[in-house]
């Protein structure tokens, strides 16, 4: 199950709203959304999820949380290594290999050691100066 499936199966039951009942007012099959909401589909569209939105009555943040846990959610990702270093490509097969058998523990220490890491912003390209004229 992706977070975002967690998270729309949560709210689906605090609102009472059956599966059927929710593909029906967005136009999807019953099957689609359980496969959406179990991890068998791929990260849903922006569309389908301001949809999802506006049949739970999501607003403000929390229809932007849902959706950030959207992007987060695809369930078969691929990470391409090349130009990065041994290390790197290292930790990421390393990982793709053992995931399935970490513990809740490791994945949220891990989850915290990526959210404390500094991150790299952009480089701006910074304008050429002209030489003024005297």
């Amino acid at each position: 199950m992706t977070p975002f499936g967690a998270k729309l199966r949560t709210l689906r039951a605090e609102r009472n709203i059956t599966l059927r009942a929710m593909a029906g007012r967005l136009e999807v099959s019953a099957a689609y959304l359980s496969a959406l909401e179990h991890g068998r589909r791929g990260t849903p569209s922006p569309g389908l999820v301001q949809q999802i939105c506006a049949v739970l009555g999501l607003i403000w943040d929390d229809a932007q949380d849902l959706a950030d846990l959207a992007r987060l959610s695809n369930p078969r990702i691929t990470v391409n290594t090349a130009g990065l270093s041994p290390e790197q490509t290292a930790l990421a097969n390393r990982l793709a290999r053992r995931l399935r058998d970490l513990p809740p523990e490791t994945v949220s220490a891990m989850h915290g050691l990526l959210d404390a890491a500094p991150t790299q912003k952009p480089r701006l390209r910074r304008k050429a100066r002209r030489e003024e004229s005297p």
